[in-house]
C-alpha cells in the first residue's frame, strides 16, 4: 500500500515563498513517477507539476511556470514543490499524488495514489 503526507503549507503574503514537502511510504518510492495537484474553493482539482522517477524530467503548468520547482529526494522518499513569487490566486489545498506512468502533464484521473492535501493560503 502507498501513503502519501505532504506537509509545509501555511497562510503567507503574496510575493512570499513556501516550500512544501510530500513523504511516501509503502511500496519503493524511486519507481513512481509524482506530480502536484490542487484544488481552490468551488473549482476543479487542477495539474501543478510533475517529475519522473529520477527527476530528470518535469513538467508544469502555464499559471506556476517560471515561480514554482518540482523536485524530488528518492533516498528520503520525499517529492518537493518550492513556490516562489506566491499570488492570492495560488490560495489552495495541494495535493501530491504518484503515477505509474511519467507525463508532462497530468489529469486527475491519471494518478494512483493521493495524499490528503496541505492548504496553502495567500492573502494580498
Amino acid at each position: 500500500q502507498v501513503q502519501l503526507v505532504e506537509s509545509g503549507g501555511g497562510l503567507v503574503q503574496a510575493g512570499d515563498s513556501l516550500r512544501l514537502s510530500c513523504v511516501k511510504s509503502g511500496r519503493t518510492f524511486s519507481t513512481y513517477p509524482m506530480g502536484w495537484f490542487r484544488q481552490a474553493p468551488g473549482k476543479e482539482r487542477e495539474f501543478v507539476a510533475s517529475i519522473n522517477w529520477n527527476g530528470g524530467r518535469t513538467g508544469d503548468a502555464d499559471s506556476v511556470k517560471g515561480r514554482f520547482t518540482i523536485s524530488r529526494d528518492n533516498a528520503k522518499n520525499t517529492v518537493y514543490l518550492q513556490m516562489n513569487s506566491l499570488k492570492p490566486e495560488d490560495t489552495a489545498v495541494y495535493y501530491c499524488a504518484a503515477a505509474l506512468v511519467y507525463r508532462d502533464s497530468y489529469s486527475a484521473n491519471d494518478m494512483s495514489y493521493w495524499g490528503k492535501g496541505t492548504l496553502v493560503t495567500v492573502s494580498s
